[in-house]
C-alpha cells in the first residue's frame, strides 16, 4: 500500500504551493500538485482603460516584477496595431535580459542551491583545498584560503548560536548530498556574494524604468526620456552606468555562476530525475525587430512533443483549438460548468471552492484540488522555462545554442538525454544566463550607437488617444519570462477592457490533472523518483524547485470567509 507524504507549504518559492506524493516500494508512484490560493486581477481590470492595465497586472508578482508588465503593454499594442520605436524595444529587451540575469542566479544561490549543498557540512573543509578548487575553475578574485577561512568562520558562528537564519529549513547531513565540503563551502561563500551582487543588476530596470520592483512602462514605447545632454531625463552618465552594470553582470556569470553549476553539476550528473513531460513549449522572445516577426526572435517560437527534436510545431495564441485552459481538477466554473476547457479570449475567472474545510489531511485527488488552472497546448500538458528554450533553440540549428550545449555536455561527460531531467532543468537556466547576457551587451551597444547618431526616439504616439481605436479589438501578447512562456489576451470594447486573461508559465508547470487524466509538468517530473528519507523529502524539494516556481504568478490569495479586499488608509 502506498504511503502519502505532504510538503506543505513548499519553501523557497514565491507563492503557497503543496505537493502530495504516494510512495510505493521507495519511490514516487504518484504525485499531485496544488495551489492553495486563487488570482482575481483579471477581474480587477475589466471595465478600465487598457492603457493602464499593465500597472495592474505587474501586481501579480513582486518576483518576475516587470515580466507581466511588458506581456501586458505588447497585449494592448496587439490589439490597436501599434508598432514601437526600435530604442524603446532595446530598452525592454535590457530591462528584460536584467531581470533574467537577476533572477537565475537568485534562483541558482538562494532558491535551489541547497537541495545539491549541505551548508553545515562546509565547516569540515579545507579552505585551503577550496582555494585551489576555486582557481582552477576560474580567476575570479575572491579566491584565497584567507578568504574561505573567514567565510567558514561566519558559517561557524551562525551554527553555533542554533539558529541557523538564511541558512535555516535544510536537510543537512542527508545521505543524497553528495558534494565533498570543500565544495559545499566554495558554493556558501558565493550564495553570499551573490547576495550583494544581485541588489546591483537591478539598478538598470530602476534607471530604465524608473523604479524597481514594478519599473513603469507606457503603451507605444517606453517612458524613459533619453536626452544625453539633459539632467533629468537619461544621460550620458546614465547610460555609461547601465553599460558598467552589464559588464559587471556578465563577469558574475561567467566567473561566478557558471564555474559553479558545472562544478557542482559533476558531482551529481548520474542524479537523472525528474524529466517528466518531455513536451517543451516556447512562445519565443527578445526581438532584434518587431514582436509580432517571430524570425527576429533571438529565442525562437515553437513545441516539441515527446522530446523530438527532429520536429518543432508553430504555435499561435489566437488559435481557439491550440492554447485552452481546463477546469476539471480546478476550484472554477466555466458557464456554471464544472468542466471543459476555454481558450483565453473565451476565459473566466469564476471561483468555485469544492475542496475540503481546512484543517484537513489530504486532498480528494479525484475532484477538484488546486486553484490553478490546466493550460494545455491542443490538449497536451507542457513544460515551459529555460530547459524548454534550450531545446527548442538546439532542435532549431541555432549555432549559438548548438555549440553552448554541446559543449557544456561534453564537459560534463553527459549524452543530450540528461538535459531532461531536475539538474538538466537547472544547467539549462545557465545556458540561457550566458546567452542573454550577451545579448544584453549587444542591446546596449545598439541603442549607445542609436543615440550617438542622433535617435532618441522611445515612444510613438500616433494611437495614444481612444479615439483613434477600433470600436472593437482583441490582442494577444507574450514574452519568455525567467521561467517562462508568459502570455495575456486582452478583449476591448467601447474603449473599455471587455475581458481579460493571463497564463503564466507556473500554470503550465504547476496545473493538476486535466480532462484526460494526463498530469501537469511538476506531476509528472516527480512521478518514479527515489525517496532516500520520506520524513526529509529532498528529492521532491530538488525536482520541484528545478523549475524554480512562483506561485504568486499563477493564485492568489483571498478572504473567503469575509470576502474583503485588504484596505490601506493613510493619514
Amino acid at each position: 500500500m502506498a504511503e502519502r507524504i505532504i510538503v506543505d507549504p513548499v519553501s523557497r518559492i514565491e507563492g503557497h504551493l503543496r505537493i502530495e506524493a504516494d510512495i510505493q516500494g521507495g519511490k514516487i508512484a504518484k504525485a499531485y500538485s496544488s495551489g492553495t490560493a486563487v488570482r482575481g486581477i483579471e477581474l480587477i481590470v475589466r471595465d478600465r482603460d487598457p492603457r493602464d492595465v499593465w500597472a495592474y497586472v505587474q501586481r501579480i508578482c513582486g518576483v518576475c516584477t516587470s515580466s507581466h508588465a511588458l506581456a501586458s503593454i505588447r497585449t494592448v499594442e496587439d490589439a490597436l496595431d501599434i508598432k514601437v520605436p526600435q530604442n524603446a524595444n532595446l530598452i525592454r529587451n535590457i530591462m528584460n535580459e536584467a531581470l533574467f540575469l537577476h533572477d537565475h542566479v537568485v534562483h541558482f544561490y538562494h532558491l535551489h542551491a541547497f537541495d545539491w549543498v549541505d551548508v553545515v557540512d562546509a565547516l569540515k573543509a579545507d579552505p585551503k583545498e577550496t582555494s585551489k578548487i576555486a582557481q582552477s575553475i576560474s580567476d575570479w578574485p575572491n579566491s584565497s584560503p584567507g578568504y574561505f577561512t573567514e567565510v567558514q568562520n561566519r558559517v561557524k558562528k551562525v551554527v553555533e548560536s542554533g539558529q541557523l537564519g538564511i541558512f535555516a529549513n535544510g536537510y543537512w547531513g542527508h545521505p543524497e548530498y553528495k558534494l565533498p565540503p570543500e565544495v559545499n563551502l566554495l558554493a556558501v561563500a558565493h550564495y553570499l556574494e551573490a547576495l550583494d551582487w544581485q541588489k546591483e543588476i537591478v539598478k538598470i530596470q530602476t534607471i530604465f524604468g524608473g523604479k524597481n520592483p514594478h519599473p513603469h512602462y507606457v503603451v507605444g514605447g517606453m517612458a524613459t526620456p533619453l536626452d544625453i545632454n539633459s539632467d533629468n531625463g537619461i544621460h550620458a552618465e546614465r547610460l555609461m552606468h547601465v553599460s558598467q552594470l552589464i559588464d559587471q553582470g556578465r563577469e558574475f556569470v561567467k566567473k561566478v555562476y557558471i564555474p559553479d553549476l558545472l562544478a557542482i553539476g559533476s558531482y551529481y550528473k548520474g542524479w537523472t530525475y525528474g524529466g517528466g513531460l518531455n513536451n517543451y513549449l516556447v512562445y519565443g522572445d527578445f526581438p532584434t525587430g518587431d514582436i509580432r516577426d517571430a524570425k527576429t526572435f533571438r529565442v525562437p517560437r515553437g513545441v516539441i512533443l515527446n522530446g523530438n527534436l527532429k520536429e518543432i510545431r508553430d504555435v499561435d495564441l489566437k488559435d481557439p483549438k491550440q492554447v485552452q485552459e481546463f477546469i476539471d481538477h480546478s476550484y472554477y466554473t466555466y458557464d456554471g460548468q464544472d468542466k471543459g476547457g476555454k481558450h483565453p479570449f473565451e476565459g473566466e475567472t469564476t471561483f468555485n471552492y469544492t475542496g475540503p474545510k481546512p484543517p484537513y489531511k489530504q486532498l480528494n485527488v479525484n475532484e477538484k484540488y488546486s486553484w490553478i488552472k490546466a493550460p494545455r497546448w491542443k490538449e497536451q500538458p507542457m513544460e515551459t522555462g529555460p530547459l524548454a528554450r534550450i531545446m527548442v533553440g538546439y532542435a532549431s540549428g541555432r549555432p549559438e545554442y548548438v555549440n553552448l550545449v554541446n559543449d557544456t555536455l561534453k564537459k560534463l561527460n553527459v549524452p543530450m538525454g540528461a538535459l531532461h531531467s531536475a539538474l538538466g532543468r537547472t544547467v539549462a537556466r545557465g545556458l540561457e544566463t550566458l546567452l542573454i547576457s550577451d545579448w544584453m551587451r549587444n542591446d546596449m551597444d545598439q541603442l549607445l550607437k542609436n543615440v550617438k547618431n542622433g535617435d532618441q526616439n522611445t515612444f510613438d504616439r500616433s494611437k495614444w488617444e481612444p479615439e483613434t481605436w477600433p470600436k472593437n479589438a482583441k490582442g494577444a501578447g507574450w514574452m519568455e519570462a525567467p521561467r517562462g512562456s508568459l502570455a495575456h489576451w486582452i478583449e476591448i470594447e467601447n474603449q473599455k477592457v471587455k475581458n481579460y486573461q493571463a497564463v503564466v508559465p507556473t500554470t503550465w508547470n504547476a496545473s493538476p490533472l486535466d480532462h484526460k487524466g494526463n498530469n501537469g509538468a511538476y506531476e509528472a517530473s516527480l512521478q518514479n523518483t527515489p525517496v532516500a528519507d520520506p520524513n526529509k523529502p529532498l528529492e521532491i524539494l530538488r525536482i520541484v524547485h528545478s523549475f524554480d516556481p512562483c506561485l504568486a504568478c499563477a493564485v492568489h490569495l483571498t478572504d473567503l470567509e469575509n470576502q474583503e479586499s485588504t484596505q490601506i488608509k493613510i493619514g
